[in-house]
């Protein structure tokens, strides 16, 4: 009998932080020593969940069966590569499975249009920037040995400490959302500011409220700690979009229409809600 594989998911365009099913397949003659497709990682997708692998046995052959949960927080057309299965030295590969992630719905009547990265120019001016900063260094360098020897009477500073915030985190990240909202978003240089100030928000709050460090992680990174605190699965979906676009339009890759702007708003504020809820 011959051996087959195949990989077979359920959608092949999602919209960031959507979930997949990726279905594993292998029929193989009964008695054959045999190592099942490699699911340790797989770039630009994350597992969220790994099914058993059943099995089904006749007289002659057994077929295994694994189903596992996929997502993707990266933008783009990707693909789910070959897998290999193998039965001694011999390998038997899937078909490797393309997947489009977008931040918004598919029209079908359109074809989809990856966000380009941003093009990098050649400033003339960069090779003198590091002689301009080492002389700016050495004068300053100079200047403060020159007080130092001056000075007769040194004052000890006074230590001023920033005062804590009386209001409690969910307090401080709607009053902050309310006011960002009253500065207004519609121009392209104002949603620049408004999405990183609104992205910044949300991770002050998550880092008063948990003390995870939010600030130097990727969006990516931060979903997946927020992935512990149960959120239901449309709320982590939305909110997983919602950060991307945050990122996209901040690093102008991407210019969001009015409605996605005051989407993005309620997306933090009821997040920031559920978050507080859940997280005691």
């Amino acid at each position: 009998m011959d051996v087959s594989v195949k990989a077979t998911i359920n959608r092949d365009k999602i919209m960031i932080g959507e979930q997949v099913e990726l279905k594993l397949e292998a029929k193989l003659p009964n008695g054959s020593d045999a190592t099942w497709f490699p699911v340790d990682s797989m770039t630009h997708f994350e597992f969220v969940d790994k099914g058993k692998i059943d099995t089904v046995a006749t007289a002659d052959t057994k077929t295994y069966r694994q189903t596992l949960i996929i997502t993707s927080f990266d933008s783009g057309r990707w693909a789910i590569p070959s897998l290999a299965f193998t039965i001694g030295n011999k390998e038997y590969l899937t078909d490797s499975i393309p997947i489009s992630v977008a931040y918004s719905n598919f029209d079908p009547k359109q074809d989809y249009h990856d966000i380009k990265d941003i093009i990098e120019v050649e400033n003339t001016a960069a090779r003198y920037i590091n002689w301009i900063v080492l002389a700016a260094a050495i004068l300053s360098l100079l200047g403060a040995i020159y007080f130092l020897r001056k000075k007769i009477a040194i004052q000890k500073p006074v230590s001023i400490k920033k005062p804590l915030s009386k209001l409690t985190p969910l307090q401080e990240a709607l009053e902050a959302i309310n006011d960002l909202q009253k500065r207004g978003y519609a121009e392209p240089v104002r949603a620049k500011i408004f999405h990183t100030e609104l992205n910044d928000i949300f991770r002050q709050y998550v880092y008063r409220k948990t003390n995870i460090a939010t600030m130097e992680k990727t969006s990516g990174e931060l979903m997946l700690q927020i992935k512990q605190f149960n959120l239901p699965v449309d709320d982590f979906t939305i909110l997983a979009q919602t950060l991307r676009m945050n990122d996209a339009v901040k690093f102008a890759k991407y210019q969001p229409v009015e409605n996605e702007n005051q989407q993005a708003i309620e997306t933090i504020k009821h997040s920031v809600e559920k978050l507080d809820a859940i997280i005691q």
